[in-house]
């Protein structure tokens, strides 16, 4: 019989264990909810494709789906995020996974086909490519499928946008979209493990430097705040006005990238919009300028351009290219321009994911309670789920709030009570 996984090295297998552990320490809500449904077994039955970081934290989510009696196939969602440990540890555990560090585009998407191969009834993605693919590769897997859940801002939109044009197949929960996702993982996820990644790739004093961040929506949002936690100096770029206004109540300068790429030391993107750093910037920036990205995909920097105007490029440090310009100017290129806090981190801290992967679990037994009853769209998930796995999470860090007495309840449903 032809083996179930693509790794790196199986040899990594007992490094990759102790990482999972370190993580299932810190994920009480996902322990939990193992545990239930170690006992219930709401997923008994189903074939899970799942398209999400190799993550030590990701491991944790795929255990816990094993325990609920799902049957499991796994591929990486970046070609630069998976950590070759975690991937080797979930293959010796018997989980079916195709995913290593440094996947050419063919080796990328070669993975996800192998885990459309099963045949699965719910998909679990980050960025949208596994549900691409079953809807333009795999159409033959339609009349399996339950529904699936999408993960992040960017694979949401290329949901809702493949909805809006009538093309989209069966149901899915944008689990980016739960309060408990979005406010947290997005932003204290984001915000520090992309200068985790910074620092790693850089050693650089970010005290007193220059910093521009692309994008001020959640992800940026976090980046900011963290970046000037560490003494940085913050500016913020942004087409959206009511974005700009926020970064500028926040206390951030806020101005074009044409000025920002004189301005700037260090530059991150977090927009989810390709060429936002091009070739004019580039021609702008300062002698060392750092250059990076933390959005999904790897065209939000446009390299080529950086290429084009290059004399000379060397791996100076891991994950870390000099770019010697014509004129003598180096540019610091991050990670390829891939996600900065997982090719050069270990993306975000498991404290944080607990809660988005207790939403990824939630969701897809949801899936299945419901059946074939969901309307063919982009749902989002209850608010009182969200509710509910803050007030555990709350409880895990020993943590109390006040509830209403029902005189309170009363007063703010009624519409006769006045001055």
């Amino acid at each position: 019989m032809a083996k179930n996984y693509k790794v790196a090295d199986l040899s990594l297998a007992e490094a990759g264990r102790m990482r999972i552990e370190w993580a299932e320490a810190r994920m009480p809500v996902l322990m939990a909810l193992r545990e239930k449904g170690r006992a219930e077994q709401p997923l008994k039955g189903q074939r899970i494709a799942g398209c999400l970081h190799v993550t030590k934290e990701t491991a944790v989510l795929v255990r816990t789906l094993r325990a609920a009696g799902a049957e499991v196939a796994w591929s990486g969602c970046n070609p630069l995020s998976t950590q070759d440990d975690v991937a080797a540890a979930l293959a010796a555990e018997g989980a079916a996974i195709w995913a290593w560090h440094g996947q050419n585009r063919d080796e990328f998407y070669w993975s996800i086909d192998r885990t459309l191969d099963t045949r699965p009834t719910l998909t679990l993605d980050d960025g949208a490519d596994l549900i691409t693919s079953v809807h333009t590769r795999h159409l033959e897997c339609v009349p399996d499928l339950i529904g699936g859940t999408e993960e992040t801002t960017t694979g949401v939109h290329r949901l809702r946008s493949m909805a809006r044009a009538g093309v989209l197949r069966y149901p899915v929960y944008a689990v980016n979209d739960a309060e408990t996702k979005w406010d947290f993982d997005n932003v204290f996820g984001t915000g520090q493990s992309s200068i985790d990644g910074i620092l790693r790739a850089t050693s650089v004093l970010l005290a007193g430097k220059h910093f521009v961040v692309a994008g001020y929506g959640h992800c940026g949002r976090g980046v900011a705040m963290r970046a000037r936690g560490m003494g940085a100096l913050v500016a913020v770029t942004e087409i959206k006005p009511t974005a700009a206004l926020k970064a500028t109540l926040d206390g951030y300068d806020v101005m074009p990238m044409d000025r920002a790429a004189e301005w700037g030391d260090i530059f991150i993107t977090a927009t989810g919009m390709k060429d936002v750093l091009v070739g004019r910037h580039f021609d702008a920036m300062r002698d060392g300028a750092v250059v990076c990205n933390t959005g999904h995909y790897d065209c939000e920097i446009r390299i080529p351009d950086l290429e084009a105007r290059a004399r000379s490029r060397r791996t100076i440090r891991d994950n870390c290219e000099e770019y010697v310009l014509e004129d003598g100017r180096r540019i610091y290129l991050l990670a390829r321009g891939r996600l900065v806090n997982l090719a050069c981190a270990e993306g975000h801290p498991s404290e944080v994911m607990d809660m988005s992967f207790a939403n990824q679990f939630l969701a897809l037994c949801r899936l299945v309670q419901l059946g074939r009853t969901l309307e063919v769209a982009v749902h989002d998930l209850p608010v009182e789920q969200d509710q509910e796995l803050a007030l555990i999470k709350l409880g895990t860090l020993n943590l109390a709030i006040d509830t209403l007495t029902p005189e309170q309840v009363a007063y703010g449903e009624s519409y006769l009570e006045g001055t």
